[in-house]
């Protein structure tokens, strides 16, 4: 039985016909927005791809960039099919084409799916990628004279700024490390001396920030050095202090970034892939009904279409068994009770020509 059989005039036809043609065109404009779509993600991912660990990230637009570009040529050809498919003539040379046309569609809106989801579910990896690139970036901040890190400074510089974020899982992370060239310490200094001389790596650790982590915004001046010595400055308690630079880290302030990003254009996704997805089905409806017209042989009369010509079951099991068929076209049945008309034939010889002549009776 076949499923969501509906009948069709030759009027709504041609309707359908022209309905799937203005809209296979407006598929065309949607590729072209997912290929923007995709473009600007990749764009906004690699301005920041000095704080970023290598991975995949770069799949997800990647995807899009391509599901766009196919979508604008699968589009342009659907709307051909569909506008010659108004005439039942014209329909005879796209009758071959247009079932392997609609699996090729399904599987294109099969992807636009896929990235859409793949949108949602990349935090993780790019949270991963962060992360590691943060810390390998903060950790190179003081290397302003070696090839290869001398632009890390200003890029955390300016990442803290404009993201009004501090360090990479908070303003802590700077006590940590040593983002001080050795070049602006005072060696002669007793103070500098002992603080090398107290860490076991020999590296100038203070609990001080650099000042890109300052909020401009405060009514106090910055106090980015000795944050956690209440002595050091006048009317100052560290634990009940609202402090005057960032608090939140560099990776959730980017992390939301991207996550809003992400989520919609996961969403324009979504809604172009249950847009492509209609006209899939449309399509579908207009190449069944145009095969029974033919068939029918009544170009001016009704004839049904449908989604499936049989329920989603037999349909299963059909494409199950032409699968498990695969590769045995070559092999010789050995059920019993069926002869290969192959098997047990004489062999020719092709030396000598030994044809056995009956004798024509003679007419009594």
């Amino acid at each position: 039985m076949a499923v969501l059989k509906v009948k069709f005039t030759k009027t709504k036809r041609n309707k359908l016909a022209q309905i799937l043609w203005i809209l296979n065109w407006v598929s065309v404009v949607s590729g072209v927005i997912l290929f923007s779509l995709g473009l600007f993600l990749k764009i906004e991912i690699k301005k920041r791809n000095e704080v970023m660990a290598k991975g995949d990230i770069n799949s997800v637009p990647n995807l899009l960039i391509s599901v766009g570009a196919i979508a604008c040529i699968i589009n342009f050809l659907g709307g051909k099919i569909c506008y010659d498919c108004s005439d039942a003539n014209k329909f005879s040379r796209w009758k071959l084409v247009m079932l392997p046309y609609i699996i090729c569609t399904f599987c294109f809106t099969f992807s636009i799916l896929v990235g859409a989801l793949m949108c949602y579910t990349m935090r993780n990896e790019l949270e991963e990628s962060l992360y590691l690139g943060l810390k390998d970036a903060i950790k190179f901040y003081k290397d302003t004279d070696i090839p290869g890190r001398c632009f890390l400074k200003k890029t955390v510089d300016m990442l803290q700024i404009g993201f009004q974020c501090c360090g990479n899982n908070g303003f802590r992370d700077w006590f940590e490390i040593q983002w001080v060239s050795a070049r602006y310490l005072n060696m002669a200094s007793e103070e500098v001396l002992d603080r090398l001389k107290s860490n076991i790596d020999g590296k100038f650790l203070v609990d001080g920030v650099p000042f890109s982590c300052c909020n401009p915004s405060s009514p106090r001046p910055c106090i980015q050095y000795q944050l956690t010595n209440n002595s050091a400055h006048y009317n100052y308690d560290f634990l009940t202090e609202d402090l005057n630079i960032w608090v939140k880290g560099c990776r959730e302030a980017l992390l939301d970034y991207y996550t809003a990003i992400m989520r919609s254009i996961g969403i324009a996704a979504l809604l172009i892939w249950l847009f492509e997805l209609s006209v899939l089905i449309g399509v579908r409806y207009l190449q069944t009904t145009m095969k029974n017209v033919l068939l029918l042989g009544d170009l001016e009369g009704e004839s049904d279409g449908w989604l499936l010509e049989h329920s989603f079951v037999e349909t299963a099991r059909y494409n199950i068994n032409i699968l498990k068929n695969l590769g045995k076209a070559n092999q010789i049945s050995t059920v019993s009770g069926m002869n290969d008309p192959n098997i047990d034939v004489q062999n020719t010889n092709c030396g000598k020509i030994d044809v056995t002549t009956k004798s024509i009776p003679a007419s009594s």
